[in-house]
């Protein structure tokens, strides 16, 4: 089995050639100011171009409105759109309709009954992205808080789209959840960092290292 990787939250060159270098599938760029991952489109446009042709490059928003959407669109070249808040269906069938690029829904998991909201999403997305559901406050981001969710929860699902794992993975625990999960494909952000916002190209090349093996 093998087992395709996302770097998200890429924000700096160095960490964006530890990523392609390293063999990473999918290059995630943040557009969600709040998030310290944050990058605004023009360094966006920058890191996109130096993703090599199999590098694919995915956009995360947070419950994007139009006019937004349109500009990142515009200026930076996107292979996917990542929806990473609380985003309808409908919503999620229009933004893909309306741009003609592949979009992947995150949904946010703590118990079974997360998973069952999942079904409405295979109609209208490309991909899903399983993430652990953020702590109750007020600082939590919508995603890259570091925390992983019940793992077993996945196991025996099966899904009509392709999705990824994502919440808490490391270095280290990340052979056991594709273990646990029999997932494909696997995101991590905080992870590869040493503080949030700041990637690591050694940690980014020894997770790709691990995935690769596996």
């Amino acid at each position: 089995m093998t087992v395709q990787a996302k770097i998200c939250g890429i924000n700096h060159p160095d960490a964006m050639e530890a990523a392609v270098q390293g063999g990473a599938r999918y290059i995630g760029l943040v557009f969600y100011e709040r998030s310290p991952r944050y990058v605004p489109p023009p360094t966006a446009a920058q890191l996109a171009r130096l993703a090599p042709t199999g590098v694919r490059v995915v956009g995360l928003f947070v419950e994007p409105d139009d006019e937004f959407l349109e500009r990142v669109v515009t200026n930076v070249p996107l292979d996917m759109i990542q929806l990473h808040g609380e985003e309808m269906p409908a919503r999620v069938r229009e933004i893909r309709e309306t741009y003609g690029i592949e979009v992947m829904k995150a949904v946010k998991v703590a118990d079974a009954a997360d998973l069952d909201g999942a079904a409405a999403y295979q109609d209208v997305a490309d991909r899903l992205l399983f993430d652990a559901k953020p702590p109750k406050n007020v600082a939590a981001l919508p995603g890259g808080n570091g925390l992983s969710f019940d793992w077993t929860l996945l196991a025996g699902r099966t899904w009509t789209k392709p999705w990824m794992l994502s919440g808490g993975l490391t270095l280290d625990n990340v052979a056991e959840a594709v273990r646990a999960t029999g997932a494909t494909a696997v995101d991590v952000s905080s992870g590869v960092e040493d503080r949030p916002g700041h990637k690591v190209p050694a940690k980014i090349r020894d997770f790709l290292r691990v995935t690769g093996a596996l």
